[in-house]
């Protein structure tokens, strides 16, 4: 068996390391000319850890990464409303929630793939499907023919839409600026991750190293991004100032701007011999931070969906069947969040932070401990 990937970020390269572990021979089509040095970071949460345990990679994400021990709440003024103190479950898993440049997890990815063919600037044009072959085409003008196919394309995933027209990519009305800043948080926050809540908008601020803070600042717009995209010095003006520091600590070309989204629930993640992963199957907000730790974990259960089934149709249908519950309700609870984070009348806000300063910290964890678990 050979297995084609579209896509190589974070969701397609996990999967073709856990295919390869497998026995399984894979090939990538990477629509980007080069790999960037991106200006982001990511956390890695206990269920990603546990999936890069099993590839054999947690060390080298641990050693490459700072560790998170605790998760606060804050509200404008940057007062603590709650705190989840990670460390408990970093402890009963056995790994470490790692906050990490998502750079420097792409190479290390990329690494344990050197003899793995990856082809650079092939942005899939058309597909189709005709007795048991998948015929695809590039912009480029190049093809490619294989007998299996997995889409890891991104939400905007040309595979998707090739073999279903009616899926829907929502936009919450949320533009978000990320960055990457040499910056001293002090020793008091050097394993713990915030996020401060104003009326319309929020900042959340994740150490990814020593003296390297990682940030992201979102705004809700009426109509369109462009209302707000060029006033990110206004929204750092409603914060204290250790957070319009924070951001000009940031070089300029250091910061991406992206309007946030998901992909609306679908029913079915694969037709024929054509299966969808991450971002393309089940993209979601990253008001949890766990986009790229639930395609992580799509990437090792479909690999071992494909080890195990000999079938393709029945190896798709067992991992739709073993991911998808969870996925979406990811998705549709970070939704949920991202609404309620961002409210805008000082009413609701008000009763908002006072319910989740009286939320107990164990309901908390309770609930965290049953994304981040595995049940296989």
């Amino acid at each position: 068996m050979k297995a084609t990937i579209t896509g190589g970020g974070i969701g397609g390269l996990t999967t073709a390391i856990a295919l390869r572990q497998k026995g399984i021979e894979v090939e990538i089509f990477e629509a980007a000319n080069e790999f960037k040095m991106a200006g982001s970071g990511i956390t890695l949460a206990i269920n990603a850890i546990q999936i890069y345990q099993r590839l054999g990679l947690s060390e080298k994400l641990q050693q490459a990464g700072n560790r998170l021990d605790g998760i606060q709440i804050c509200n404008q003024k940057l007062k603590v409303l709650s705190t989840a103190n990670i460390s408990s479950l970093n402890k009963l898993y056995k790994v470490q929630t790692i906050a990490i440049h998502r750079a420097t997890l792409h190479k290390i990815l990329l690494d344990e793939l050197k003899d793995c063919p990856i082809h650079m600037a092939k942005q899939l044009k058309t597909l189709n499907q005709q007795k048991g072959k998948i015929n695809l085409e590039f912009e480029d003008g190049t093809k490619h023919q294989c007998d299996l196919l997995i889409g890891a394309d991104g939400i905007h995933s040309v595979v998707r839409r090739s073999i279903f027209t009616d899926t829907v990519e929502r936009y919450a009305k949320q533009l978000c600026w990320r960055g990457i800043a040499d910056f001293d948080l002090g020793k008091d926050y050097h394993f713990m991750a915030r996020e401060a809540w104003a009326p319309g908008s929020r900042i959340g601020i994740v150490p990814i190293g020593p003296n390297t803070v990682y940030w992201y600042a979102c705004k809700t717009y009426r109509d369109s991004a462009d209302e707000v995209k060029d006033k990110l010095s206004e929204f750092a003006a409603t914060y204290p100032p250790f957070v319009g520091r924070l951001l000009s600590a940031t070089k300029k070309e250091n910061i991406i701007v992206a309007e946030l989204g998901d992909l609306q629930p679908i029913a079915e993640w694969y037709k024929g011999n054509i299966c969808l992963m991450g971002d393309a199957a089940h993209a979601t907000t990253p008001n949890m931070g766990q986009g790229a730790n639930q395609a992580i974990e799509s990437a090792w259960v479909l690999s071992e969906c494909l080890s195990e089934e000999k079938d393709l149709t029945k190896a798709f249908a067992k991992y739709q069947k073993m991911r998808q519950a969870k996925a979406v309700s990811v998705v549709n609870t970070s939704w949920k969040i991202g609404k309620m984070a961002q409210l805008s009348n000082p009413i609701f806000t008000s009763l908002r932070n006072t319910l989740v300063r009286m939320t107990p910290e164990y309901f908390s964890l309770k609930q965290l401990k049953n994304m981040v678990e595995l049940k296989y």
